[in-house]
């Protein structure tokens, strides 16, 4: 049996390929206005990919205009239910990410943006800490990447790293890991009390501790690792990264193909002292072994713990050439498809301490270029579709890092 290889060139050219397919925007479903601010699905996703390519010379900046005015053609909203995957955060991300280099693109728009993401950052801020206060139990939305304080929190990381926004960002997280006290069982800070979609289920009886980087604590731990990395910390700053380091360790899992985390830990699994889950699902940025390898490796970056990262590479490394786990990726996206975890392994192996993250590379590439089918107009998105696959396809055509800081929005840079 033969195998498609692609080489760097075609890679390009698949990229190119999926950027015509999407030159011009097309307007939101009427019903759904919102999806215009969508960093997910919607017009502010898709003009990152034009952004990046207007920044390197492979597209034009009338293009990412077009883009990015179709994602303002509504009132953006900074209501509490917006985050950096959608409204105001979301926006503010997009004009950041075409901003890049220069001292005027977008300059006031973004400076509009910007006091509205501060502003809503305070707001939920406040809300987080009276909930704590109260010693009831957070919700996804309180603090994971997409909706809640962290996705707000890597914003302004890149934007206002000084500002007091952040900074109460990072205390709420580091509050975020102290133990909760319900029903004779000490929890962790993040417990929720509902399943991984959010809703009640006879499946998760008292709720769970995820530990998926898209919403659970491997997000707030990518990002106190991050600020940290950059000089930017609060008290008991890396107290939090330790409590968050320590029980990933603790529920750290030992297969015959090298370390894997339980995507979720039940009360339950918290009385016998073992997951549930009998293996390692699939790799992911998500949730998978890539996001949360990559998350303990910058935690480690942060304290120069070179055992920490050590393992944390060797397990990423052992997943990403373990054929039966990649043969679960079954789609080309960033969430939880080939993208992301080609991406996420980029990023980690330029800090590495060895090469062995770098080998798996041309194989992933391969991996995502063999899924991709641009142009079937199913989904165009950055987050699952075609964009965010392009923007990936940009990296590994050219590996070098993207001009715009796309991959911000990840945490996994």
């Amino acid at each position: 049996m033969t195998t498609t290889s692609f080489a760097p060139g075609e890679l390009a050219d698949a990229a190119n390929h999926v950027a015509a397919h999407l030159a011009t925007p097309a307007p939101p479903p009427p019903d759904e206005p919102w999806r215009a601010q969508s960093l997910a699905t919607g017009a502010a996703g898709i003009a990152l990919l034009h952004i990046e390519r207007a920044h390197t010379g492979h597209g034009v900046w009338h293009q990412a205009h077009a883009w990015i005015t179709a994602a303002v053609a509504g009132e953006v909203s900074a209501a509490d239910t917006t985050g950096l995957y959608l409204g105001a955060p979301a926006v503010a991300f997009m004009l950041h990410a075409a901003h890049a280099g220069s001292t005027t693109r977008y300059r006031d728009g973004l400076a509009t943006m910007d006091a509205h993401v501060a502003t809503l950052a305070h707001r939920r801020t406040d809300a987080a800490m009276a909930r704590i206060h109260r010693g009831d139990h957070p919700d996804f939305r309180e603090y994971d990447i997409f909706s809640g304080l962290t996705g707000i929190g890597a914003y302004l990381l890149h934007r206002d790293p000084g500002g007091s926004a952040l900074e109460r960002i990072l205390r709420y997280l580091v509050a975020l890991t102290q133990p909760l006290h319900d029903d004779g069982q000490t929890l962790p800070g993040w417990w929720v009390a509902h399943d991984p979609h959010t809703r009640t289920s006879a499946l998760y009886p008292g709720g769970h501790s995820n530990h998926g980087t898209a919403h659970g604590i491997t997000g707030p731990l990518m990002l106190l690792a991050q600020s940290a990395r950059r000089g930017t910390t609060v008290d008991g700053h890396h107290e939090a990264i330790d409590t968050l380091c320590t029980w990933l360790d603790t529920w750290t899992q030992h297969g015959e193909t090298g370390p894997w985390w339980p995507e979720a830990i039940t009360r339950d699994d918290l009385r016998t002292g073992r997951p549930s889950q009998p293996g390692p699902a699939r790799p992911s940025w998500c949730y998978g072994t890539p996001g949360i390898a990559r998350a303990l490796q910058l935690a480690a970056l942060t304290s120069g713990d070179t055992q920490r990262q050590r393992a944390a590479e060797q397990a990423l490394a052992a997943c990403l050439t373990d054929p039966a786990q990649l043969d679960r990726l079954t789609d080309p996206g960033l969430c939880h498809g080939w993208a992301g975890v080609y991406q996420t392994a980029w990023r980690a192996a330029r800090d590495a301490t060895t090469s062995a993250l770098t080998a798996t590379l041309p194989h992933l590439a391969q991996g995502l270029a063999r899924h991709i089918q641009p142009g079937t107009g199913s989904n165009p998105g950055f987050l699952t579709g075609d964009a965010g696959t392009a923007l990936t396809l940009t990296t590994a055509a050219h590996n070098a890092a993207p001009t715009s800081g796309w991959d911000a929005c990840l945490l996994i840079d």
